[in-house]
């Protein structure tokens, strides 16, 4: 039991909400108990697994349990400890600490069939996070192009309520993510505030990839010769929060297939 803040193992744990500290170590926090569990479900490498008993939950007990049986290592911290390494306002008692992966276009893995969401220097990382849910309830893969965040940064992982775990995702530039995609011949939709077609106007049914830019840059030059697409706006804005932007477009495609 560590019940020190400043116990050396503690401070390490706490410095990986810092992007520097994930990269050295190759390693990221992965907490909550549902995380946790769905990283575990998904067979993601797990080194270490760190439970605060007296704030854990009977359901982050018993997932400690099963990691334990797996010959991962649990380690028990105190409350005060835990609040240290935690990044979660109320934490459940329960962090893992996960292996960072490389995520190469080489090794993407596409649906059947397929359909792939870009994500184009999203900054925001709960809007990353809320995009891998996306892709995963609508059996999408995901390209995170030119990221401005970390797909391992915390709160990625908090936002994308464990579907980093199950979605299929790249990370690259926008000008390979682009070459890549023509030589698979996707029908590549970029969306713009200025698209001429609405969604449900196109064709979206082949080995299709939707593009979505961030809210303040929108899209780069790697996109100017696709087909593009807009989202009518009906009242006095002109945009969409980018996450709702892709599920609009996405669940499209998926009622498409359908």
């Amino acid at each position: 039991m560590i019940t020190s803040t400043a116990n050396p193992r503690i401070k390490q744990l706490a410095r990986l909400k810092q992007r520097s500290a994930r990269e050295e170590t190759r390693t990221f926090p992965i907490e909550g108990v549902r995380a946790a569990a769905r990283a575990a479900a998904a067979g993601w490498p797990i080194k270490e697994l760190i439970l605060a008993p007296d704030l854990a939950q009977p359901e982050a007990r018993e997932l400690a349990a099963e990691i334990l049986s797996k010959g991962i290592s649990v380690t028990e911290v105190g409350d005060a400890a835990f609040h240290k390494i935690a990044y979660r306002r109320h934490p459940d008692g329960i962090l893992a600490v996960g292996e960072t992966r490389e995520l190469r276009l080489e090794n993407f893995v596409l649906p059947d069939p397929p359909l792939v969401l870009v994500v184009e220097a999203i900054e925001k990382p709960g809007n990353l996070g809320a995009m891998l849910r996306i892709a995963d309830g609508a059996g999408a893969a995901v390209i995170a192009a030119d990221a401005a965040t970390d797909v391992f940064n915390p709160n990625v992982v908090r936002a994308s309520q464990g579907a980093l775990f199950s979605v299929p995702i790249a990370v690259a530039s926008a000008e390979d993510t682009a070459r890549w995609l023509e030589a698979g011949s996707f029908h590549v939709v970029a969306a713009r505030p200025d698209g001429p077609a609405a969604p449900w106007e196109l064709d979206l049914t082949g080995p299709c990839a939707i593009v979505i830019g961030s809210e303040h840059a929108g899209l780069s030059p790697a996109w100017r010769d696709v087909e593009t697409v807009t989202i009518p706006m009906r009242g006095l804005g002109d945009s969409l929060n980018a996450a709702a932007a892709a599920a609009i477009v996405v669940y499209e495609a998926v009622r498409q297939r359908a």
